[in-house]
């Protein structure tokens, strides 16, 4: 019997229409995976999960009110935020770590990790936005909370935050905006990633509905302590709470992919 539970919904007004998500918050793993063959110290790396996501996170939805899903399994196990048929959902090499317990791994364990983490967190996410939408009668504004390293390999990444998109630039744009206004900070545009991803999160439940959404990542170095968190969190709050307030964020409209038709 497995009572590992994938995802933790935290509570908030629902009628607030804004929605916190936090795919890699959680480096835990079910009992029966030990550590993948791993020492311990790969789960305090960003391979295992987003540093300092968690704490952001539980603050922004306490500071704002509203509800958020994290996911609690280590991307180790499986990546909630692939799409069910990406090959790097499960990884066998991360960051130069082999994984032995994902590699060789079964088409049965490959699909039994799927229907029993994966599948389960992303029922959570859409039942937490169906709420919303029941609640408000319109579409919630989703805001995903990443983290990213601030060196890859031997190069620095300046940014200190990064939003991530793809087509969608209702919420992107106020909340780039709200960002730099400031003037204290490097914020990229998407960069250091791209955020067009076919059957990640964001394409998942809001590209493909017409919700308005933006991806943020924040530098870990910055978040890495109760500190920082609260810093971060002090500084995003106004901002997705202005950006709440907008009724144009609240609207369904559907743009179609760089990743290709839907």
């Amino acid at each position: 019997m497995n009572d590992f539970i994938p995802y933790e919904i935290i509570e908030g007004q629902y009628d607030k229409g804004m929605v916190l998500l936090a795919d890699h918050a959680m480096n835990l793993l079910p009992p029966q995976y030990g550590k993948l063959g791993l020492p311990q110290a790969a789960f305090e790396r960003h391979i295992a999960f987003d540093i300092g996501i968690e704490g952001l996170t539980r603050s922004l939805a306490a500071r704002l009110g509203v509800p958020a899903v994290m996911g609690r399994f280590s991307r180790l196990l499986i990546d909630p935020n692939r799409g069910e048929d990406d090959p790097t959902l499960i990884m066998k090499i991360s960051d130069g770590a082999i994984v032995p317990g994902n590699h060789p791994i079964s088409d049965e364990e490959w699909q039994q990790r799927i229907e029993t983490y994966h599948r389960p967190y992303h029922n959570a996410v859409g039942q937490v936005l169906g709420k919303v939408e029941t609640v408000t009668g319109k579409a919630p504004l989703v805001l995903s909370l990443h983290s990213y390293t601030p060196f890859w390999k031997e190069t620095p990444r300046p940014w200190h935050a990064a939003v991530l998109w793809d087509s969608d630039h209702r919420a992107v744009h106020p909340l780039l905006a709200g960002l730099r206004a400031a003037n204290d900070i490097l914020v990229g545009d998407n960069e250091p990633y791209d955020g067009a991803l076919k059957g990640d999160t964001m394409y998942r439940h809001c590209m493909i509905k017409g919700i308005p959404h933006a991806l943020l990542e924040v530098r870990q170095d910055l978040i890495g302590n109760e500190a920082g968190i609260t810093t971060w969190a002090g500084r995003l709050a106004p901002i997705f709470a202005v950006m709440n307030d907008d009724p144009a964020l609240h609207e369904y409209q559907v743009f179609a992919s760089r990743t290709g038709p839907y």
